[in-house]
């Protein structure tokens, strides 16, 4: 439903075990938010067809994208179609993983991770947006030592046996399992986000989302409210770029 729909997006933005990062609803329709998520999605399949071929039973960074995109809803067939775009000549663009890191008001961490054909105008565009609402963009390493990297799946709860759920993913291999607002979130050690995510796909689950996240290790509060204002539309500019795939922080917003 819509809404068990929009409490899995708060829980897969909410960082760490114990919090959440409410951040504002997206502005604009939602098949806007879609096709924007959807071309992201692409793009990643390019990539991870062109590093590693275009079956999933011997590219495991393919197989990962393409259940990130059923996760996110994205039609079967959009999914062929830019694994054959992929393949072939259909798309000449050469797309690059970069990772950008900064500070948004008030020393709030951020990273951001991009997919881009045109390095120069992803840098600049994301410079913009930190200087533009309060932030600024710091080196490689500057704030990449606060997070740790894990796995994160989520599961709507639904009819499911909640503690069947729970030892079918600690049995996987989860580091850590709870169930929030009708969202069973499972977290992994970044090592064994593929086996835990395949062994409970092997089971039948279905996931609401499906990623490694950046988790931060300590957290900071925003005390101005119009540096809360500022920070929120930092995040929205960023996740509203199609460069950009991922946007992490440590805003302790509760």
């Amino acid at each position: 439903t819509r809404k068990e729909s929009s409490a899995a997006s708060d829980v897969y933005k909410r960082q760490g075990h114990n919090k959440w990062s409410k951040i504002k609803n997206k502005k604009g329709s939602e098949d806007a938010r879609r096709g924007k998520v959807f071309t992201k999605m692409a793009r990643a399949i390019t990539v991870a067809v062109r590093e590693g071929g275009a079956d999933p039973e011997y590219n495991p960074s393919l197989k990962s994208v393409i259940e990130k995109a059923r996760a996110e809803n994205m039609p079967n067939d959009n999914i062929d179609r830019a694994i054959k775009k992929a393949s072939g000549d259909g798309d000449s663009a050469n797309y690059e993983n970069i990772v950008y890191e900064g500070y948004g008001p008030e020393g709030v961490a951020v990273i951001v991770e991009c997919l881009t054909d045109n390095r120069n105008r992803t840098a600049s565009d994301v410079r913009h947006y930190f200087d533009k609402f309060g932030g600024n963009l710091g080196q490689n390493g500057s704030v990449s030592f606060m997070f740790q990297r894990k796995g994160l799946l989520l599961i709507e709860a639904e009819s499911l046996d909640e503690e069947e759920v729970m030892m079918d993913s600690l049995d996987a291999g989860a580091e850590d399992f709870e169930a929030d607002d009708g969202i069973f979130v499972i977290n992994t050690a970044m090592e064994d986000f593929a086996q835990v995510r395949d062994t409970l796909l092997d089971k039948g689950y279905k996931f609401v989302k499906s990623d490694l996240v950046y988790e931060p290790s300590n957290y900071v509060k925003i005390n101005d409210e119009s540096n809360v204002d500022k920070m929120e539309k930092l995040i929205d500019n960023l996740e509203d770029s199609d460069d950009v795939q991922q946007v992490s922080h440590n805003w302790d917003n509760e």
